[in-house]
Protein backbone atom coordinates (compact mmCIF):
# COMPACT_ATOMS: atom_id res chain seq x y z
CA UNK A 1 0.00 0.00 0.00
CA UNK A 2 1.22 3.83 -0.33
CA UNK A 3 1.30 6.36 1.98
CA UNK A 4 -0.27 9.14 -0.35
CA UNK A 5 -2.23 11.57 2.48
CA UNK A 6 -5.94 11.83 2.62
CA UNK A 7 -7.42 14.38 0.15
CA UNK A 8 -8.04 17.28 2.10
CA UNK A 9 -10.53 19.11 0.15
CA UNK A 10 -13.24 18.64 -2.68
CA UNK A 11 -10.97 19.35 -5.21
CA UNK A 12 -7.69 16.99 -4.11
CA UNK A 13 -10.35 14.34 -4.00
CA UNK A 14 -11.37 15.30 -7.53
CA UNK A 15 -7.58 15.15 -8.48
CA UNK A 16 -7.06 11.79 -6.75
CA UNK A 17 -9.62 9.67 -8.06
CA UNK A 18 -8.78 7.77 -11.34
CA UNK A 19 -10.71 8.93 -14.33
CA UNK A 20 -12.40 6.11 -16.05
CA UNK A 21 -14.56 5.50 -19.24
CA UNK A 22 -17.05 4.08 -17.01
CA UNK A 23 -19.45 4.24 -13.86
CA UNK A 24 -18.16 6.85 -11.07
CA UNK A 25 -18.01 5.65 -7.33
CA UNK A 26 -21.22 7.38 -7.22
CA UNK A 27 -22.60 5.10 -9.69
CA UNK A 28 -21.15 2.11 -7.95
CA UNK A 29 -23.14 3.14 -4.73
CA UNK A 30 -26.78 4.35 -5.62
CA UNK A 31 -26.03 0.84 -7.89
CA UNK A 32 -25.41 -0.95 -4.58
CA UNK A 33 -28.51 -0.41 -2.96
CA UNK A 34 -30.38 -1.38 -6.08
CA UNK A 35 -28.55 -4.62 -5.69
CA UNK A 36 -29.06 -4.86 -2.10
CA UNK A 37 -32.51 -5.67 -2.82
CA UNK A 38 -31.92 -8.82 -4.28
CA UNK A 39 -28.21 -10.08 -4.08
CA UNK A 40 -26.92 -11.09 -0.73
CA UNK A 41 -23.83 -9.84 1.33
CA UNK A 42 -21.95 -13.34 0.66
CA UNK A 43 -18.96 -14.15 3.08
CA UNK A 44 -15.71 -13.25 3.36
CA UNK A 45 -13.46 -16.40 4.37
CA UNK A 46 -9.67 -16.34 5.28
CA UNK A 47 -7.68 -19.74 3.74
CA UNK A 48 -4.76 -20.28 6.13
CA UNK A 49 -3.50 -22.99 3.06
CA UNK A 50 -3.29 -20.31 0.77
CA UNK A 51 -1.88 -17.72 3.11
CA UNK A 52 1.06 -20.17 3.45
CA UNK A 53 1.29 -20.74 -0.74
CA UNK A 54 0.96 -16.78 -1.01
CA UNK A 55 2.99 -15.71 1.97
CA UNK A 56 0.57 -13.18 3.36
CA UNK A 57 -3.02 -12.81 4.17
CA UNK A 58 -5.23 -14.71 1.62
CA UNK A 59 -9.77 -14.14 2.06
CA UNK A 60 -12.08 -15.91 -0.11
CA UNK A 61 -15.05 -13.55 -1.81
CA UNK A 62 -17.74 -16.51 -1.84
CA UNK A 63 -19.63 -15.42 -4.47
CA UNK A 64 -20.66 -19.13 -4.83
CA UNK A 65 -22.63 -18.85 -2.23
CA UNK A 66 -24.60 -16.00 -3.94
CA UNK A 67 -27.99 -16.15 -5.34
CA UNK A 68 -28.98 -17.92 -8.38
CA UNK A 69 -25.07 -18.90 -7.99
CA UNK A 70 -23.19 -16.21 -8.97
CA UNK A 71 -22.40 -12.52 -9.26
CA UNK A 72 -24.61 -12.32 -12.58
CA UNK A 73 -27.51 -11.30 -10.25
CA UNK A 74 -26.01 -8.12 -9.44
CA UNK A 75 -25.46 -6.90 -13.22
CA UNK A 76 -28.78 -8.48 -14.28
CA UNK A 77 -31.20 -6.88 -11.94
CA UNK A 78 -28.98 -3.14 -12.13
CA UNK A 79 -29.91 -3.24 -15.90
CA UNK A 80 -33.09 -4.62 -15.92
CA UNK A 81 -34.57 -2.30 -12.99
CA UNK A 82 -33.76 1.00 -14.92
CA UNK A 83 -36.05 -0.15 -18.11
CA UNK A 84 -38.70 2.23 -18.81
CA UNK A 85 -42.21 0.66 -18.11
CA UNK A 86 -43.04 0.96 -22.12
CA UNK A 87 -39.36 -1.86 -21.94
CA UNK A 88 -40.28 -3.88 -19.18
CA UNK A 89 -43.88 -4.21 -20.97
CA UNK A 90 -41.67 -5.94 -24.10
CA UNK A 91 -40.17 -8.01 -21.82
CA UNK A 92 -36.17 -9.20 -21.77
CA UNK A 93 -34.09 -11.61 -23.70
CA UNK A 94 -30.98 -13.20 -22.78
CA UNK A 95 -28.41 -15.67 -24.42
CA UNK A 96 -26.28 -17.96 -22.05
CA UNK A 97 -25.01 -21.24 -21.34
CA UNK A 98 -25.71 -20.54 -17.36
CA UNK A 99 -24.94 -18.09 -15.00
CA UNK A 100 -26.22 -14.85 -17.11
CA UNK A 101 -29.19 -17.04 -17.97
CA UNK A 102 -29.91 -17.34 -14.21
CA UNK A 103 -29.12 -14.20 -13.63
CA UNK A 104 -31.82 -12.73 -15.61
CA UNK A 105 -34.13 -15.27 -15.05
CA UNK A 106 -34.01 -14.43 -11.28
CA UNK A 107 -33.72 -10.88 -11.97
CA UNK A 108 -36.78 -10.55 -14.36
CA UNK A 109 -39.06 -12.54 -12.19
CA UNK A 110 -38.45 -10.07 -8.89
CA UNK A 111 -39.23 -7.45 -11.17
CA UNK A 112 -42.55 -9.02 -12.66
CA UNK A 113 -41.32 -9.18 -16.02
CA UNK A 114 -41.37 -11.80 -18.83
CA UNK A 115 -38.10 -12.85 -19.56
CA UNK A 116 -37.19 -15.64 -22.98
CA UNK A 117 -33.21 -17.33 -22.53
CA UNK A 118 -31.95 -18.88 -25.33
CA UNK A 119 -29.45 -21.32 -24.41
CA UNK A 120 -27.37 -24.39 -26.03
CA UNK A 121 -28.70 -27.97 -26.75
CA UNK A 122 -26.14 -29.39 -24.37
CA UNK A 123 -26.47 -26.83 -21.87
CA UNK A 124 -25.90 -28.89 -18.45
CA UNK A 125 -28.96 -29.49 -16.88
CA UNK A 126 -29.05 -28.10 -13.27
CA UNK A 127 -28.58 -24.47 -15.11
CA UNK A 128 -31.31 -24.99 -17.77
CA UNK A 129 -33.83 -26.82 -14.78
CA UNK A 130 -32.89 -23.09 -12.60
CA UNK A 131 -33.42 -21.40 -15.52
CA UNK A 132 -36.97 -22.62 -16.28
CA UNK A 133 -37.61 -22.60 -12.52
CA UNK A 134 -36.64 -18.90 -12.11
CA UNK A 135 -39.72 -18.43 -14.44
CA UNK A 136 -37.83 -17.60 -17.54
CA UNK A 137 -39.28 -19.24 -20.92
CA UNK A 138 -36.07 -21.20 -22.01
CA UNK A 139 -35.67 -22.10 -25.60
CA UNK A 140 -32.94 -24.35 -26.93
CA UNK A 141 -30.42 -23.60 -29.98
CA UNK A 142 -27.59 -24.45 -31.58
CA UNK A 143 -24.43 -26.49 -29.76
CA UNK A 144 -22.09 -23.07 -28.62
CA UNK A 145 -22.57 -20.00 -27.37
CA UNK A 146 -22.56 -18.03 -30.63
CA UNK A 147 -26.12 -19.48 -31.61
CA UNK A 148 -28.45 -18.92 -28.89
CA UNK A 149 -26.74 -15.28 -29.15
CA UNK A 150 -27.82 -14.95 -32.84
CA UNK A 151 -31.05 -16.29 -32.03
CA UNK A 152 -31.51 -13.69 -28.90
CA UNK A 153 -30.49 -10.61 -31.16
CA UNK A 154 -33.02 -12.05 -33.96
CA UNK A 155 -35.84 -12.78 -31.21
CA UNK A 156 -35.19 -8.82 -30.09
CA UNK A 157 -35.90 -7.10 -33.39
CA UNK A 158 -38.57 -9.29 -33.94
CA UNK A 159 -40.76 -8.59 -30.70
CA UNK A 160 -39.21 -6.04 -29.27
CA UNK A 161 -37.67 -7.83 -26.35
CA UNK A 162 -34.76 -5.71 -24.92
CA UNK A 163 -31.75 -7.43 -25.48
CA UNK A 164 -29.67 -8.21 -21.62
CA UNK A 165 -25.93 -8.42 -22.43
CA UNK A 166 -24.03 -10.23 -20.09
CA UNK A 167 -21.30 -8.36 -19.75
CA UNK A 168 -20.69 -5.00 -22.43
CA UNK A 169 -22.85 -2.44 -21.16
CA UNK A 170 -22.72 0.31 -18.24
CA UNK A 171 -25.67 -0.83 -16.21
CA UNK A 172 -24.44 -4.57 -16.15
CA UNK A 173 -20.68 -3.66 -15.02
CA UNK A 174 -22.15 -0.86 -12.58
CA UNK A 175 -23.55 -3.56 -11.03
CA UNK A 176 -21.15 -6.28 -11.06
CA UNK A 177 -18.84 -3.28 -9.11
CA UNK A 178 -21.06 -3.30 -6.34
CA UNK A 179 -18.96 -6.65 -5.34
CA UNK A 180 -16.04 -4.43 -5.15
CA UNK A 181 -17.64 -2.41 -2.66
CA UNK A 182 -18.77 -5.05 -0.37
CA UNK A 183 -14.68 -6.32 -0.54
CA UNK A 184 -13.47 -3.44 0.52
CA UNK A 185 -16.44 -3.30 3.74
CA UNK A 186 -14.90 -6.92 4.50
CA UNK A 187 -11.32 -6.52 4.06
CA UNK A 188 -10.43 -2.42 4.64
CA UNK A 189 -6.99 -3.02 4.36
CA UNK A 190 -6.63 -4.98 1.19
CA UNK A 191 -3.42 -4.69 -1.13
CA UNK A 192 -4.79 -7.42 -4.12
CA UNK A 193 -8.06 -8.38 -6.01
CA UNK A 194 -7.69 -11.38 -7.93
CA UNK A 195 -10.66 -11.55 -10.12
CA UNK A 196 -11.57 -13.75 -13.04
CA UNK A 197 -11.85 -12.76 -16.66
CA UNK A 198 -14.48 -13.62 -19.42
CA UNK A 199 -15.94 -10.64 -21.34
CA UNK A 200 -14.71 -8.68 -18.41
CA UNK A 201 -17.59 -7.32 -17.12
CA UNK A 202 -17.01 -8.32 -13.35
CA UNK A 203 -13.74 -7.38 -13.31
CA UNK A 204 -14.25 -3.78 -15.30
CA UNK A 205 -16.73 -2.96 -12.29
CA UNK A 206 -14.75 -4.82 -9.62
CA UNK A 207 -11.60 -2.84 -10.39
CA UNK A 208 -13.01 0.69 -11.15
CA UNK A 209 -15.21 0.56 -7.39
CA UNK A 210 -12.10 -0.38 -6.04
CA UNK A 211 -9.76 1.59 -7.20
CA UNK A 212 -12.29 5.22 -6.56
CA UNK A 213 -12.70 4.00 -3.44
CA UNK A 214 -9.16 3.07 -2.74
CA UNK A 215 -8.19 6.77 -4.52
CA UNK A 216 -10.58 8.32 -2.00
CA UNK A 217 -9.20 6.73 0.88
CA UNK A 218 -5.47 8.11 -0.13
CA UNK A 219 -4.12 4.69 -0.89
CA UNK A 220 -4.10 1.63 -3.57
CA UNK A 221 -5.00 -1.59 -4.16
CA UNK A 222 -3.39 -3.85 -6.89
CA UNK A 223 -6.43 -5.91 -9.73
CA UNK A 224 -5.09 -9.00 -11.17
CA UNK A 225 -7.71 -10.46 -13.51
CA UNK A 226 -7.23 -14.13 -14.59
CA UNK A 227 -8.29 -15.32 -17.88
CA UNK A 228 -7.85 -19.95 -18.53
CA UNK A 229 -5.36 -20.14 -21.16
CA UNK A 230 -7.74 -21.53 -23.69
CA UNK A 231 -9.77 -18.97 -23.90
CA UNK A 232 -7.61 -15.52 -23.38
CA UNK A 233 -8.68 -12.64 -25.34
CA UNK A 234 -7.42 -10.20 -23.26
CA UNK A 235 -3.35 -10.48 -23.31
CA UNK A 236 -3.35 -10.32 -27.37
CA UNK A 237 -6.23 -7.72 -26.84
CA UNK A 238 -4.04 -5.18 -24.34
CA UNK A 239 -1.07 -5.74 -26.55
CA UNK A 240 -2.75 -4.83 -30.06
CA UNK A 241 -4.66 -1.84 -28.48
CA UNK A 242 -8.05 -3.03 -29.48
CA UNK A 243 -10.20 -5.96 -28.76
CA UNK A 244 -9.12 -8.90 -30.45
CA UNK A 245 -10.65 -12.12 -31.59
CA UNK A 246 -9.34 -14.99 -30.64
CA UNK A 247 -10.31 -18.53 -32.00
CA UNK A 248 -11.17 -20.63 -28.47
CA UNK A 249 -10.15 -23.96 -27.73
CA UNK A 250 -11.77 -26.69 -25.29
CA UNK A 251 -11.72 -25.69 -21.77
CA UNK A 252 -13.60 -26.88 -18.75
CA UNK A 253 -13.83 -23.13 -17.49
CA UNK A 254 -16.50 -22.41 -20.28
CA UNK A 255 -18.08 -19.68 -17.96
CA UNK A 256 -15.25 -17.32 -19.07
CA UNK A 257 -14.74 -19.03 -22.33
CA UNK A 258 -15.33 -15.60 -24.49
CA UNK A 259 -13.36 -14.83 -28.14
CA UNK A 260 -13.38 -10.99 -27.83
CA UNK A 261 -13.49 -8.08 -24.55
CA UNK A 262 -16.66 -5.97 -24.52
CA UNK A 263 -16.18 -3.03 -25.82
CA UNK A 264 -16.43 -1.12 -22.61
CA UNK A 265 -15.23 -3.49 -20.88
CA UNK A 266 -11.61 -3.66 -22.93
CA UNK A 267 -11.26 0.46 -22.34
CA UNK A 268 -12.21 0.24 -18.21
CA UNK A 269 -9.72 -2.43 -18.01
CA UNK A 270 -7.16 -1.31 -20.01
CA UNK A 271 -7.26 1.58 -17.62
CA UNK A 272 -8.00 -0.11 -14.28
CA UNK A 273 -6.48 -3.60 -14.14
CA UNK A 274 -2.46 -4.24 -13.55
CA UNK A 275 -1.79 -7.31 -14.99
CA UNK A 276 -3.64 -9.96 -16.38
CA UNK A 277 -2.46 -13.60 -15.83
CA UNK A 278 -3.49 -17.00 -17.31
CA UNK A 279 -3.82 -20.48 -15.77
CA UNK A 280 -4.65 -23.94 -17.76
CA UNK A 281 -7.78 -26.34 -17.33
CA UNK A 282 -4.88 -28.59 -14.83
CA UNK A 283 -4.27 -25.87 -12.65
CA UNK A 284 -7.97 -24.74 -12.52
CA UNK A 285 -9.12 -28.58 -11.47
CA UNK A 286 -6.66 -28.39 -8.96
CA UNK A 287 -7.84 -25.28 -7.47
CA UNK A 288 -11.20 -27.06 -7.85
CA UNK A 289 -9.95 -29.92 -5.26
CA UNK A 290 -8.21 -27.32 -3.05
CA UNK A 291 -11.24 -25.45 -2.21
CA UNK A 292 -13.47 -28.85 -1.76
CA UNK A 293 -10.87 -29.88 0.97
CA UNK A 294 -9.65 -27.35 2.13
CA UNK A 295 -12.14 -24.64 2.31
CA UNK A 296 -15.29 -27.31 1.94
CA UNK A 297 -16.50 -24.36 -0.95
CA UNK A 298 -18.04 -26.03 -4.30
CA UNK A 299 -16.77 -24.04 -6.74
CA UNK A 300 -16.96 -23.93 -10.93
CA UNK A 301 -13.77 -24.06 -12.86
CA UNK A 302 -14.13 -20.31 -13.90
CA UNK A 303 -15.20 -19.20 -10.63
CA UNK A 304 -12.08 -20.80 -9.21
CA UNK A 305 -8.98 -19.50 -11.67
CA UNK A 306 -8.38 -16.73 -9.34
CA UNK A 307 -7.41 -19.36 -6.75
CA UNK A 308 -5.22 -21.11 -9.38
CA UNK A 309 -3.17 -18.11 -10.31
CA UNK A 310 -2.26 -17.95 -6.69
CA UNK A 311 -1.57 -21.38 -6.51
CA UNK A 312 0.81 -21.83 -9.70
CA UNK A 313 2.53 -18.19 -8.53
CA UNK A 314 1.01 -16.25 -11.17
CA UNK A 315 0.06 -13.83 -8.47
CA UNK A 316 2.87 -13.32 -6.25
CA UNK A 317 4.15 -10.06 -3.60
CA UNK A 318 0.10 -9.29 -3.38
CA UNK A 319 0.04 -8.51 0.62
CA UNK A 320 -3.51 -8.74 1.78
CA UNK A 321 -5.15 -10.79 -1.33
CA UNK A 322 -8.76 -11.09 -1.81
CA UNK A 323 -9.79 -14.13 -4.54
CA UNK A 324 -12.92 -13.56 -5.86
CA UNK A 325 -14.77 -17.11 -6.34
CA UNK A 326 -17.38 -15.83 -8.85
CA UNK A 327 -19.71 -19.14 -9.31
CA UNK A 328 -20.39 -22.17 -8.06
CA UNK A 329 -22.88 -23.67 -10.81
CA UNK A 330 -21.38 -26.61 -11.76
CA UNK A 331 -22.75 -30.13 -12.68
CA UNK A 332 -22.15 -33.42 -11.00
CA UNK A 333 -20.99 -35.34 -13.78
CA UNK A 334 -18.29 -32.39 -14.52
CA UNK A 335 -17.49 -32.18 -10.93
CA UNK A 336 -17.17 -35.44 -10.66
CA UNK A 337 -14.47 -35.14 -13.78
CA UNK A 338 -12.92 -32.64 -12.48
CA UNK A 339 -12.42 -34.03 -9.46
CA UNK A 340 -10.41 -36.74 -10.82
CA UNK A 341 -8.57 -34.22 -12.88
CA UNK A 342 -7.72 -32.06 -10.27
CA UNK A 343 -6.42 -35.80 -8.66
CA UNK A 344 -3.72 -36.76 -11.54
CA UNK A 345 -3.05 -32.66 -11.82
CA UNK A 346 -1.80 -33.14 -7.74
CA UNK A 347 0.16 -36.38 -8.67
CA UNK A 348 -2.54 -37.92 -6.55
CA UNK A 349 -3.98 -40.07 -9.25
CA UNK A 350 -1.36 -42.22 -11.24
CA UNK A 351 -2.52 -43.88 -14.35
CA UNK A 352 0.08 -47.04 -14.83
CA UNK A 353 0.54 -49.16 -17.98
CA UNK A 354 3.20 -52.23 -16.78
CA UNK A 355 3.41 -55.32 -19.58
CA UNK A 356 3.00 -58.86 -18.15
CA UNK A 357 3.88 -62.12 -18.80
CA UNK A 358 0.84 -64.15 -19.49
CA UNK A 359 1.23 -66.59 -16.74
CA UNK A 360 -1.60 -66.95 -13.98
CA UNK A 361 -0.65 -65.10 -10.44
CA UNK A 362 0.92 -61.71 -12.42
CA UNK A 363 -2.06 -59.16 -11.78
CA UNK A 364 -2.35 -60.88 -8.03
CA UNK A 365 1.14 -59.87 -7.34
CA UNK A 366 0.85 -56.54 -8.99
CA UNK A 367 -1.71 -55.69 -6.83
CA UNK A 368 0.07 -57.01 -3.80
CA UNK A 369 3.24 -54.89 -4.65
CA UNK A 370 1.07 -51.44 -5.01
CA UNK A 371 -0.94 -52.58 -1.52
CA UNK A 372 2.56 -52.71 0.48
CA UNK A 373 3.06 -49.23 -0.14
CA UNK A 374 -0.24 -47.67 0.89
CA UNK A 375 -1.66 -47.01 -2.65
CA UNK A 376 -5.74 -48.01 -3.54
CA UNK A 377 -6.28 -49.03 -7.05
CA UNK A 378 -8.99 -47.97 -7.97
CA UNK A 379 -9.73 -49.14 -11.85
CA UNK A 380 -7.81 -52.04 -13.64
CA UNK A 381 -7.64 -52.97 -17.45
CA UNK A 382 -6.46 -56.49 -18.23
CA UNK A 383 -5.77 -56.92 -21.93
CA UNK A 384 -4.22 -59.08 -24.16
CA UNK A 385 -4.73 -57.22 -27.75
CA UNK A 386 -2.74 -54.14 -26.81
CA UNK A 387 -0.45 -52.77 -29.49
CA UNK A 388 2.86 -53.88 -29.33
CA UNK A 389 2.16 -56.52 -27.24
CA UNK A 390 3.98 -59.97 -27.70
CA UNK A 391 1.73 -62.74 -27.80
CA UNK A 392 2.85 -63.92 -24.39
CA UNK A 393 2.31 -60.67 -23.22
CA UNK A 394 -0.72 -59.06 -21.52
CA UNK A 395 -1.30 -54.86 -20.70
CA UNK A 396 -2.27 -54.27 -17.44
CA UNK A 397 -3.60 -50.85 -16.94
CA UNK A 398 -4.14 -49.17 -13.41
CA UNK A 399 -5.27 -46.48 -11.74
CA UNK A 400 -3.99 -45.76 -8.59
CA UNK A 401 -4.63 -43.01 -5.58
CA UNK A 402 -1.94 -41.90 -3.94
CA UNK A 403 -0.94 -39.11 -1.35
CA UNK A 404 1.07 -37.02 -3.72
CA UNK A 405 4.36 -36.65 -6.14
CA UNK A 406 6.85 -38.58 -3.19
CA UNK A 407 4.38 -41.34 -2.49
CA UNK A 408 3.42 -41.84 -6.47
CA UNK A 409 7.17 -42.23 -7.35
CA UNK A 410 7.35 -44.66 -4.36
CA UNK A 411 4.99 -46.83 -6.34
CA UNK A 412 6.95 -47.19 -9.24
CA UNK A 413 9.68 -47.46 -7.36
CA UNK A 414 9.03 -50.34 -5.80
CA UNK A 415 7.55 -52.13 -9.21
CA UNK A 416 10.15 -51.57 -10.76
CA UNK A 417 12.11 -53.52 -7.64
CA UNK A 418 10.10 -56.34 -8.71
CA UNK A 419 11.26 -56.34 -12.36
CA UNK A 420 8.64 -54.04 -13.79
CA UNK A 421 8.32 -51.30 -16.05
CA UNK A 422 5.79 -49.44 -14.95
CA UNK A 423 4.70 -46.29 -17.45
CA UNK A 424 2.98 -43.41 -16.43
CA UNK A 425 -0.17 -42.73 -18.73
CA UNK A 426 -0.59 -39.43 -20.26
CA UNK A 427 -4.21 -39.62 -20.95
Amino acid sequence: MTDTPLAETEADFEREVPETAGPTLADFEAARTVVARVAETTPMESSRFLAEVLGSPVFLKCENLQRTGSYKIRGAYNRISKLTDEEKARGVVAASAGNHAQGVAFAARELGIKATIFMPVGVALPKLQATRQYGADVVLRGHTVTEPLQAAAEFAEATGAVLIPPFDHMDVVTGQGTLGLEILDQVPDLDTVVVPIGGGGLVAGVASAVKQRAAREGRTVRVVGVQAANAAAYPPSLRAGEPTEIVINATIADGIAVSRPGALNFQIIREMVDEVVTVSDDDTARAMLVLLERAKLVVEPAGAVGVAAILTGAVSNAGRTVAILSGGNIDPLMMERVIARGLAASDRYLKLRVMLPDRPGQLARTSQIISEVNANVVEVLHTRHGRGLQISEVELEVSVETRGPEHSAQVLERLREAGYDPRVAQD
